[in-house]
């Protein structure tokens, strides 16, 4: 096949207008958007390598024609995309991450390639074709894959870059009033090669198509660089137009410019006095204006530097730190078609989490998104549409990025981005795109983008070297590698790097372009990436991988909604769930790790001391780049047991007023009395004193909490005293207890509490695997593990694997003894799996102490585990009427060892629902950290209380009440395919092991694995 074919030369090639930036001009136009008619062929007739599957007497091109009669087709909407539309009469969603789902045979594609036929009528008005109109255009924002356009039966030409804008000149081929426009879109090219994101494959016209009149003496292109230094800004322009077009003037009448240029030649640097900067947290706009006699396009300035010194990325001046996410476009229901109202609600969300940077994984997003990242503030990592990870399989033989027939393929679609969105302000740095292995045509890129624009640095985090671009990037680099890049630590060679390469990398800014993968239930351990931050300032934070969940709205047969990913369109091949990774579900639910993210990452930082003198004292950070802390009220509270005491506010100010960016200082709060006989918290919450675009006034950014709790005797669970009767499980029952309080017992085993059957407690050890245990692709943490001394660590097998083949998920109970007690219950059990040597032994002792039943339940591990616990716990089977909980312990949402910045000690309530997320695999949810209270309730009446208390070390156990079992979770795909409840389930851990990032990035910290040990539970039972 010839390079034509991947470069997209030949027929109709001529008619293809020079990439250029996406402007508001007040030139005419026509959108194209509505309904098509349209038809879906099995295969991509006409296309090299292809057969011709047509109708019969249909020739190849005949689509093209004017005179085609498609009145037998359907009708289908632009942007749209067909697999989405036709409840599968279009074909299917395909998802993989790096695989290919056809053979990689570059630039070949299968014969078997749905091929879409678009047609529609328009009416041009007849002022367009008077001597005032130079040309008229066609624009194409998005299509994918490969696309033919015929205008009035006139071959027009090709495109392909599926998120990349193309443009036609269609002035010859137009008339006044009817026209006819059809276009042949096919699913595979060679251009798929390039586009190997981690996302759906979803072919069609998804994004807007235009028409526009180009009037004679309008205004090519317009891009108006922009700079700023000490209340100075400049703007350096560049005005693409005929001689004809001149003169241009440059309005920006808030500032008083007023600038005409009479030719070319003139065009020359503007600059203002007391201009206000452009940054992610003060998006200062100027509305300007660029207009000739014909044209006039409108801008929206903001005025910033982006610069590198020495190892420090900054902007204004000023060190950034990207608290970012990697974003997607994608909607459950419409896929990659944009929508401004959701698109501006993803960014306020965004921003009410305090995410303050986006990457735009792995493409440019519709333009639109970018006017909203200038407007509302963000620092906007611009990525080409480029992705190739799939020659990772063949160990990067054939790969495109090193290949010379695919240079002007890979230089076309960097040069289409920067074109495209070269006027943003938010945008502070270019990407090549991901994971396409490196070589020449990368580099070529690179060079071309810095040529091109030299205000904004190059990004691409393959180039491990620092071959060609001008920042350190890397992806899920662990805490040790990340602390080793960090520090100036010339002896330890980074990845990829010799000696040469290593020093040459430490002199310039660190990202991680992604980190902290949030899959499913996690990330943990988000603050130790944070603390390194703090700690070097070559690092500048990173991207989390990433915003939202993929899913597609889907139906079973029966009706019941879901969220689909990969393999449940039957595809051949598929990566599973692995779409579901964000930190928002597919319904925009945001996730308990955004929550914990969020506080992490607060540029307000809150820290709560005791003076000399007892009394409470406030330490505010102010980690902003740019914004004072006006805008922000410090509200404290004081709860005792959980109930609301004193409270009040201060403002964030420091010596001189407000603090400024950068500045931090220490403020006093009024003394607290502690209360007796119980839990005494103090909390402060930093909130936004007023409304803003994205937030109500009250929006909280961070919350810190100090216990107070007064010292005070610890209560003591009664002694059991010694047995009178011993009963082994073979022996008679009749000096065992019926009824202790409010339990009821048979032959020693649990039957009911409070009056409700209940069974229990058994030992559980597992837990449904979250995504995190599922990983395999990066080792664990340990003392002689690689993963210390800053490598990637030996792959093994995952947690899950590791526990089922211990067997954890079907441990087995023998009873080895019962005794009777003087007011109470001993109960001995051990627990084994089949074909397993090791065991966990179990002790029960129930003790009635008037009118409260104690339980403590002692949990010794057998020697000889090797490996990491899910958890230590015990499991009670409820009525499947016991429905909600409310508790006293850490909250409101679910907390593990690693994940607890974002809860507060204090009164908490929810329903059985509420406490458990519903993410789209179903895995381990709802766990509750601290417990000291909990109550129980039946249909929102209250039924049982447990009372929880400290064991030896000061740890408190934690709950989860859940409609299933750890099992039965286990085994469900999908939150529909869990089993109908016979019991619900009352869980109480000792300890719960962490989640780490290990879908894809590092394993649990040490710190926070479960190691085998002996554990105690001690539990007060009462009714409500």
């Amino acid at each position: 096949m010839s390079s034509s074919y991947i470069t997209d030369r030949g027929p109709g090639s001529g008619l293809r207008v020079p990439a250029r930036s996406w402007l508001n001009s007040d030139a005419p136009s026509l959108s194209l958007n509505g309904d098509w008619r349209f038809r879906l062929l099995p295969a991509a007739p006409g296309t090299p390598g292809a057969g011709s599957i047509l109708p019969a007497g249909e020739s190849v091109e005949g689509v093209g024609a004017e005179s085609f009669d498609d009145s037998g087709w359907d009708t289908l909407a632009v942007p749209s995309h067909w697999v989405l539309q036709g409840d599968g009469k279009y074909g299917r969603p395909i998802y993989t991450n790096v695989q290919y789902p056809f053979p990689i045979d570059p630039p070949f594609i299968p014969d078997a390639n749905p091929t879409g036929d678009y047609r529609r009528s328009f009416d041009v008005p007849e002022a367009w074709f008077e001597s005032t109109t130079a040309s008229l255009t066609l624009r194409f924002d998005g299509v994918e894959s490969r696309y033919k356009v015929w205008v009035n039966g006139q071959e027009i030409g090709v495109g392909s870059g599926s998120r990349l804008a193309q443009e036609f000149d269609v002035t010859a081929a137009l008339r006044p009033g009817n026209n006819v426009l059809a276009v042949r879109v096919h699913q595979w090219s060679a251009a798929s090669y390039l586009e190997d994101q981690d996302q759906w494959w979803l072919p069609g016209i998804f994004r807007d198509v235009t028409l526009q009149a180009r009037p004679a003496g309008g205004l090519t292109d317009v891009w108006l660089r922009t700079g700023w230094n000490a209340t100075v800004g400049t703007i350096d322009p560049e005005i693409t137009a005929d001689a004809a077009a001149f003169p241009v003037t440059l309005s920006v009448p808030e500032l008083g410019i007023n600038v005409t240029w009479n030719s070319a030649a003139e065009l020359a640097p503007v600059t203002v006095e007391n201009v206000e900067p452009w940054s992610a947290e003060v998006p200062r706009l100027y509305d300007a204006s660029v207009s000739s006699a014909a044209e006039s396009i409108t801008l929206r300035l903001g005025f910033r530097t982006v610069e590198i010194v020495g190892d420090t990325f900054l902007v204004n001046g000023r060190r950034v730190v990207f608290h970012g996410v990697n974003r997607h476009e994608t909607n459950a229901d419409r896929g990659r078609v944009f929508d401004e109202a959701s698109a501006r609600e993803d960014l306020a969300l965004m921003k009410r989490f305090n995410v303050n940077a986006i990457r735009t994984s792995h493409y440019p997003p519709h333009p639109r998104l970018l006017d909203l990242a200038d407007e509302m503030g963000f620092w906007v990592i611009l990525e080409c549409d480029l992705e190739t990870h799939g020659f990772h399989a063949l160990d990067w033989v054939g790969n495109p990025s090193d290949d010379p027939a695919w240079r002007d393929a890979l230089v076309n679609r960097m040069e289409r981005t920067v074109e495209r969105d070269k006027n943003h302000a938010s945008i502070i740095m270019w990407s090549l795109g991901n994971e396409s292995g490196t070589g020449a045509n990368l580099a070529a890129m690179a060079a071309w983008t810095r040529a091109r624009d030299t205000s904004r640095p190059v990004h691409y985090e393959g180039d491990y070297t620092g071959a060609y671009t001008d920042v350190y990037s890397r992806m899920y680099s662990s805490i040790p590698e990340t602390d080793s890049i960090g520090r100036d630590d010339s002896h330890a060679l980074l990845l990829g790097c010799n000696a040469a390469e290593s020093a040459r990398q430490r002199t310039r800014p660190f990202i991680l372009c992604e980190y902290v993968h949030a899959m499913g239930n996690g990330p943990g351990a988000i603050d130790q990436y944070e603390e390194l931050v703090e700690k070097y300032p070559r690092l500048h934070g990173g991207f989390v991988w990433e915003w939202r969940d993929h899913g597609i709205r889907t139906s079973t047969a029966d009706g019941t909604e879901f969220f689909a990913y990969g393999g449940d369109f039957d595809e051949v091949i598929h990566d599973s769930n692995f779409v579901m990774d964000g930190m928002v579900l597919s319904d925009s639910t945001p996730t308990p790790g955004l929550f914990e993210y969020k506080q992490i990452v607060s540029p307000i930082r809150l820290g709560l001391t005791l003076d000399d003198a007892g009394s409470p004292s406030l330490t505010v950070a102010n980690l902003r780049h740019t914004a004072d802390a006006s805008d922000v009220v410090l509200r404290w509270r004081v709860e005792h047991n959980g109930v609301m005491g004193a409270s009040g506010e201060v403002a964030a100010n420091g010596s001189s007023g407000a603090l400024l960016a950068g500045e931090s200082a220490t403020l006093a709060l009024p003394p607290v009395t502690a209360a007796l006989g119980g839990e005494t918290w103090l909390s402060v919450q930093a909130v936004l004193s007023e409304a803003t675009p994205w937030a109500p006034a009250g929006h909280p950014l961070s919350e810190t909490q100090l216990d107070l709790t007064a010292a005070q005797p610890a209560r003591r669970a009664p002694r059991p005293a010694t047995a009178t009767a011993t009963a082994t499980a073979t022996a008679t029952d009749d000096a065992l207890p019926v009824e202790l309080g409010p339990a009821t017992f048979d032959a020693g085993s649990l039957v009911s509490l409070a009056g409700l059957p209940v069974a229990g407690p058994r030992l559980e050890l597992w837990r449904a695997p979250t995504d995190n245990d599922k990983g395999n692709g990066f080792g664990a943490y340990g003392p002689e593990d690689p993963w210390l001394n800053a490598g990637r660590g030996v792959p093994a097998p995952s947690s899950e694997t590791v526990w089922k083949q211990a067997g954890l998920d079907r441990l087995t109970r023998r009873v080895e003894d019962v005794a009777a007690l003087p007011n109470g219950l001993r109960v001995r059990t051990r627990y084994a799996a089949a074909d397993g040597g090791n065991s966990v032994a179990m002790e029960e002792n129930w003790q009635l102490d008037g009118e409260e039943l104690w339980l403590r339940i002692d949990i010794a591990p057998s020697a000889g585990w090797d490996l990491v616990f899910p958890r230590i716990g015990v499991r009670l089977d409820l009525p499947t009427d016991v429905d909600g909980a409310s508790w006293f312990g850490a909250g409101p949402r679910e907390s593990y060892p690693d994940s607890m910045h974002a809860t507060a000690v204090g009164e908490h309530k929810a329903s059985i629902d509420e406490l458990n997320v519903n993410y789209a695999r179903p895995q381990e949810t709802g766990h509750r950290s601290d417990l000291r209270r909990l109550e129980l309730s039946r249909s929102g009446a209250p039924w049982l209380r447990v009372e929880a208390d400290p064991d030896a070390l000061g740890r408190r156990p934690g709950f989860t009440l859940t409609r299933n079992t750890a099992q039965e979770v286990s085994k469900a795909g999908h939150p529909h395919e869990l089993p109908e409840s016979s019991c619900h389930y009352l869980y109480i851990d000792a300890a719960q092991h962490g989640l780490g990032s290990r879908a894809c990035g590092p394993d649990v910290w040490p710190d926070f694995a479960l190691r085998p040990e002996a554990r105690t539970i001690t539990l007060r039972f009462s009714a409500a």
